[in-house]
């Protein structure tokens, strides 16, 4: 049985969807679990249904992409328990268009979110994790950050920046006992996409196309990524570190 006990895990964008469900996986498995969130009332819904299940949680109001936000997380975290073992950077924003559909701002308001936020607070907390020479970094990818598709040039490439700064900071810090590595996920069953779903007249003839790329034939439940999070965040993944690994339904076997 993979556990985490009395591990302390913060997790971003754990307000709902993929966070949400790492956060209450960790929680689960013995983690003290900093649930943060841009939205702070969402985080502490997340907060209160762990506690509300037996386990242990605090909420973050977190702004990834505000340097100083990142800074006042690392100070709650070690004021509170003086350490931070497992980080999970899965706060990020979507846009669709390709490159002559996509403004500078666009493709700026997604660089600061989804890059420069997993920069910053892994950053801020890499010399602790060094310090005391262990600790895991997770950073949440996706299967663009692997392959490409179709009117998605802004997220596709800062995805892929998440990839190539996962594989770098993984070979720079392999000997200090903090391993670092991504996941990449197929597409994901969130309430996000349940509400986007809501806007076709037909959505369950858009929800078929959604899911038919995946040799599964369907997409992932955020449960099913949270089980890669907390093997990558245990111990059972001592040798692991540098890897992206795709968590798909088969999505990219084809490509």
């Amino acid at each position: 049985m993979i556990t985490l006990t009395d591990k302390i895990a913060l997790v971003t964008g754990a307000g709902s969807g993929i966070g949400a469900a790492i956060a209450e996986c960790f929680a689960e498995a013995g983690a003290i679990v900093f649930a943060s969130d841009l939205n702070a009332a969402a985080a502490q819904q997340t907060a209160a249904r762990i506690i509300q299940a037996g386990h242990r949680a605090e909420s973050l109001a977190l702004d990834v992409s505000d340097e100083a936000s990142c800074l006042a997380a690392l100070k709650t975290v070690n004021e509170k328990h003086g350490r931070c073992d497992v980080l999970v950077n899965n706060a990020g924003i979507g846009h669709v268009g390709t490159i002559l559909g996509t403004k500078p701002e666009d493709l700026e308001r997604l660089w600061k979110v989804n890059v420069l936020g997993t920069y910053q607070l892994s950053r801020a907390m890499l010399p602790g994790m060094i310090e005391r020479g262990k600790g895991s970094i997770i950073n949440i990818a996706s299967i663009l950050g692997v392959m490409a598709m179709e009117a998605r040039f802004a997220y596709t490439t800062t995805k892929h920046a998440i990839v190539g700064m996962t594989r770098a900071m993984g070979m720079d810090h392999g000997t200090t006992g903090v391993r670092i590595n991504c996941i990449c996920p197929g597409r994901v069953r969130t309430p996000f996409v349940d509400e986007m779903l809501r806007q076709y007249e037909n959505p369950e003839d858009y929800l078929r196309q959604m899911e038919a790329p995946h040799a599964m034939k369907r997409m992932a439940a955020p449960s099913e990524i949270a089980s890669a999070a907390l093997y990558l965040a245990s111990d059972a993944a001592s040798f692991v570190t540098g890897s992206a690994m795709i968590v798909d339904g088969g999505l990219s076997a084809g490509k």
